[in-house]
């Protein structure tokens, strides 16, 4: 009796990026988060995305949850900005992953 193959931490780690960017506002606030010089408050995005605050309060927790940014507490706010490793590890992750499973790469299976 074979057992299953485990799935890797590569595997875990690129679903855990895809779940977090699996949502149009999570992208665009990664987007505007990747425009912008320094950290800014959600009141500060609230402005710019058609969603209530409480649901950008949720969009962003997925982003922390999965490493992709990061919120300093300057009280009474938090600011939020993009984890430039983490986000950098999960551009190479993301790219590695579509290149070696395309097909024209099918020796990578």
């Amino acid at each position: 009796m074979s057992s299953k193959p485990k799935f890797s931490e590569e595997h875990k780690q690129i679903a855990l990026i895809a779940k977090a960017l699996s949502h149009p506002a999570r992208v665009y606030i990664m987007e505007k988060l990747s425009c912008m010089s320094t950290c800014c408050t959600s009141g500060e995005m609230i402005g710019d995305i058609p969603i209530a605050r409480s649901t950008l309060s949720q969009h962003l927790k997925e982003l922390k949850l999965a490493g992709l940014i990061q919120g300093n507490i300057e009280p009474p706010q938090i600011k939020y900005c993009i984890n430039q490793q983490n986000w950098n590890d999960a551009k190479k992750l993301l790219t590695s992953f579509l290149k070696k499973n395309t097909s024209s790469n099918k020796e990578s299976c």
